[in-house]
């Protein structure tokens, strides 16, 4: 078996190394190929994932390439965690957008749409070589916006099934709160990527006992801690949200809080630096513990289940993916992609039913897929009518000045990568 990896030269990657190592009764890799653009990080992240692989007592062989074509070369399937402009231009979208009283943040709001007219184009091409290459191969994208860049995977046609850590950190968290294994945790997952929530935490399965109530009435204070929510709303709504609902929930406290620090970006760069230098330390052979605070904690347990089931060698007949909605979301567009619970094979992703949704949540889903349509053609096609459009559209926007000054900043500090402009 064959994998690549796309964005191979981040720092995540030992993190998704190490799972390779420790599961690969589950995922049994024969040869795993880095590829990066940036030939010195991939330089001291392929040597520590050789180290990693060698202690663990992997077998298989660890390749590094800046060549995509030749990377993807016959790979059973090809995991995508690239980051278009790097983190100076996450820094740039977690900043300018402060400037009009919105959230700057890379993954919603103005600086989300940044980040998905930088990557779709990208990622298109990307998918574009790996389906000359092997026709069959799976992609799995880690790639955020994860929603709006499954979509356009979709809708071009790829064998495509965005991945997200979110579910599986709750699935964690839960499991450590009632003393049990993860494996016995299922979660009701409804919603978009970063736009979701927990209806209803069950043991054993779908048709499990829902603990739910009982996980808030006796942990609540320590999920809204979690949240950086009050407890009050995991109380009065009676279930979990995404951390991400806190800048709908909270958005004028965020902008506050943001203007006061330094932006996520600036410390990652600064934790980036210090992670390179010790993967270049030749006696380095795990995972440092400073990557913990890199963020994408539980990635390489998700990773792992979803390609293991995928190709046909393991892993959990029911998993939380990006997918197409195809029905699921009766108030969605087929081609829609939502993040749910899905019977996962070689054949790809089936979303299991869902209950009909309260307002409260089916609205703000139906709110934000408008919003993914149009930033998904803004996307595709260019143009400032079209991003201002998608700006105008999102919740977190949604007034005129807003808008018209958002677009302006959003398409100069991002010009070396919109082709149109």
């Amino acid at each position: 078996m064959k994998l690549a990896v796309v964005g191979g030269g981040s720092t995540y990657t030992p993190e998704l190394i190490d799972g390779f190592a420790r599961l690969r009764d589950t995922l049994p890799i024969e040869e795993l190929v880095l590829v990066d653009p940036a030939p010195d990080r991939l330089e001291l992240v392929g040597g520590l994932a050789r180290r990693i692989f060698a202690k663990q007592g992997h077998p298989g062989r660890i390749v590094t390439t800046s060549d995509i074509d030749a990377g993807v070369a016959d790979a059973d399937a090809v995991l995508l965690q690239l980051r278009v402009g790097g983190q100076a231009a996450r820094n740039r979208d977690e900043t300018w957008p402060l400037e009009c009283g919105c959230v700057g943040q890379e993954t919603t709001g103005a600086g989300g749409l940044a980040k998905a007219l930088r990557t779709v184009p990208v990622v298109l091409d990307i998918a574009g070589r790996v389906r000359r290459a092997n026709p069959d191969a799976w992609i799995i994208d880690f790639t955020n916006p994860v929603g709006i860049v499954t979509r356009a995977l979709l809708r071009a046609g790829h064998k495509a099934v965005g991945l997200c850590n979110v579910a599986i950190g709750f699935q964690r968290k839960f499991a450590a709160l009632l003393d049990v294994t993860p494996g016995e945790i299922h979660l009701d997952h409804v919603g978009l990527n970063h736009l979701t929530w927990e209806l209803g935490v069950r043991i054993g399965g779908p048709d499990g006992e829902n603990v739910l109530p009982r996980l808030i009435a006796e942990h609540g204070a320590s999920i809204a801690a979690d949240l950086h929510m009050p407890r009050e709303i995991v109380d009065r709504l009676g279930v979990v949200p995404s951390y991400y609902l806190r800048y709908f929930y909270a958005h004028d406290e965020v902008v506050r809080e943001l203007g006061t620090k330094p932006s996520r970006a600036a410390e990652v760069a600064a934790m980036e630096k210090e992670l390179l230098a010790m993967y270049g330390d030749p006696a380095l052979d795990e995972k440092p513990a400073l990557l913990a605070k890199r963020g994408g904690a539980f990635y390489s347990e998700a990773a792992v289940d979803l390609a293991s089931r995928l190709l046909g060698s393991g892993g959990s007949p029911l998993q939380v993916v990006n997918t197409a909605n195809n029905g699921t979301l009766p108030f969605l567009p087929d081609d829609a992609v939502i993040e749910v619970q899905a019977a996962i094979d070689a054949q790809g992703a089936t979303p299991l039913a869902v209950p009909e949704l309260d307002p409260l949540y089916s609205g703000l889903i139906g709110h934000v897929t408008a919003y993914e349509d149009l930033a998904l053609d803004a996307a595709l096609r260019g143009g400032r009518d079209r991003v201002f459009k998608a700006l105008l559209a999102h919740p977190l926007i949604g007034q005129f000045e807003y808008a018209e000054a958002l677009t302006d900043k959003l398409i100069a500090h991002n010009r070396e990568h919109l082709a149109w402009a």
